[in-house]
């Protein structure tokens, strides 16, 4: 998925989730986090092509990221402080953000579920066409849906 849908998707998912503003924001900036920590492609073809290999390896390894978020929840539970709790929080939603970024990056591609170099996933769509925004559109309207459900139930 291109980053702009990323952040939609997640943000939306995580509002429905939790109606919390502080979360949906830690979790935006999170649905980057697999694609940033490997830098931008070059730009030069063989080197773009060496990249591209190692594109969605250990960065988009989803036991990395449970392991912070269970280590996050472990400090919270172990310092038992507000202001530690917040912080920790949020850095728990940022990393929600980036295993959310892996699910629906498998959803269009393949992602490392088992081991970092073996990868799995389907392909619902090609990343940057029409069904790509059609997807993400379905997924934020699911969301709103969710959330504001009882505007849609008739009493009665």
């Amino acid at each position: 998925m291109k980053w702009i849908n990323h952040q939609i998707v997640t943000g939306f998912i995580v509002y429905a989730a939790t109606d919390n503003a502080l979360f949906v924001a830690s979790s935006i900036v999170g649905a980057v986090i697999p694609d940033r920590v490997e830098g931008s492609p070059p730009t030069e073809s063989a080197a773009y092509w060496k990249w591209r290999k190692n594109h969605r390896t250990w960065s988009h390894y989803p036991p990395l990221y449970l392991g912070l978020m269970a280590a996050a929840q472990i400090a919270i539970s172990y310092f038992q402080n507000p202001k530690v709790e917040l912080v920790l929080s949020l850095l728990i939603y940022a990393l929600v953000g980036a295993v959310l970024h892996i699910v629906e990056d498998g959803i269009c591609g393949k992602v490392p579920v088992f081991t970092p170099r073996r990868k799995h996933g389907i392909k619902l769509f090609t990343v940057g066409s029409w069904r790509e925004y059609f997807f993400a559109g379905l997924i934020v309207c699911g969301c709103l849906l969710y959330r504001y459900k009882e505007l849609f139930l008739v009493n009665g």
